[in-house]
């Protein structure tokens, strides 16, 4: 019969038998992995981390958040376990340091990506302006609105803490890039209530060589120099001033590029109306504009007519088969 005490003393081991066997299992942790640790003190401006290291990580409150914040409970619980990041290797005190920020970080930039396939819509409130443009936060990403694609009547500077409808231009994670545009977004919701052919009544808000700039209920649309009149025209400043009201035609709506094409030339009762006697011109709108729409739609029917006479020809044929 074996003794029993002769084997528990046969498998004892000392603190140092056990100091050697962490040694020989402990795991190499490397900058960029991620790892789940258990938070076990919460200290002015930071945090330990147990790890499973044979020592403490550590993450700085600058680690903990994509956004601001002012203290560590904001973000972190005792006793709280999640993931974390490995930001940097082991420091001379074997001290690793943790990152929650990064993790949030990629992992904002992969849903802005998933948004912009979707071509999804997105609300922001603009926190700053610039010369440039304006600032918002998506995803807690920082974005730029280029002050062209900010469409709005208010000074840029008015813009802070405004709540904005957006959508993106640009997601560049590598250049550190995330650019929307507020133009677009309003562009598509006007379009949902727009067709080609329709009348619209607008303001011209700005006069450029190459044509007027329309605002129609809050959107631009360009009346280019071409379709403002049969007649020849040197500049837009001939025809219009800044501020006058005018009706135009929606001759195109291009979604993706955010842009609405205007037109006064398919308006013209007689070729060179708009430069003689614009008057008469909005008068008759709604008519010549009717007229327009018939002749597209008489421009379409032969293609359909075709289409039916090959179908009827070609009826017969499959039914004998």
């Amino acid at each position: 019969m074996v003794n029993q005490n002769t084997v528990v003393m046969d498998i004892g081991f000392t603190h140092e038998d056990f100091a050697a066997l962490l040694d020989k299992y402990d795991y190499h942790y490397s900058p960029g992995q991620i790892v789940a640790g258990t938070v076990f003190s919460i200290e002015p401006r930071g945090a330990l981390i147990d790890i499973g290291a044979k020592t403490a990580a550590y993450i700085p409150i600058q680690e903990m958040s994509i956004n601001r914040i002012d203290s560590p409970e904001e973000v972190l619980q005792s006793n709280e376990t999640r993931e974390f990041f490995i930001l940097t290797d082991e420091n001379e005190d074997g001290q690793l340091t943790l990152s929650i920020r990064r993790i949030e970080y990629m992992r904002a930039w992969d849903r802005v990506r998933q948004l912009q396939a979707e071509d999804a819509t997105v609300r922001s409130a603009v926190f700053a302006t610039n010369r440039g443009g304006a600032l918002v936060r998506i995803e807690g990403l920082r974005g730029f609105i280029p002050g062209s694609h900010i469409s709005t009547r208010k000074p840029k500077e008015d813009l802070v803490g405004e709540d904005l409808p957006l959508k993106f231009l640009e997601v560049d994670e590598d250049r550190n890039r995330l650019v929307l545009s507020h133009r677009r977004a309003l562009v598509e919701r006007k379009m949902n209530r727009l067709e080609v052919g329709e009348v619209v009544i607008g303001t011209v808000r700005g006069l450029k060589p190459y044509g007027a700039f329309i605002d129609i209920g809050g959107v631009s649309g360009l009346l280019h120099i071409s379709e403002i009149s049969h007649d020849h025209i040197d500049t837009p400043h001939s025809v219009f001033n800044v501020n006058d009201e005018v009706k135009v035609m929606i001759i195109d709506l291009d979604a993706e590029r955010g842009r609405i094409s205007l037109s006064t030339k398919q308006l013209e009762p007689e070729p060179g109306d708009m430069v003689k006697n614009p008057q008469v011109v909005y008068d008759k709108a709604e008519e010549m504009a009717a007229k327009y729409r018939e002749r597209m739609l008489q421009q379409n029917q032969p293609e359909a007519a075709v289409e039916e006479e090959v179908v009827e020809e070609e009826l017969p044929a499959a039914i004998e088969e």
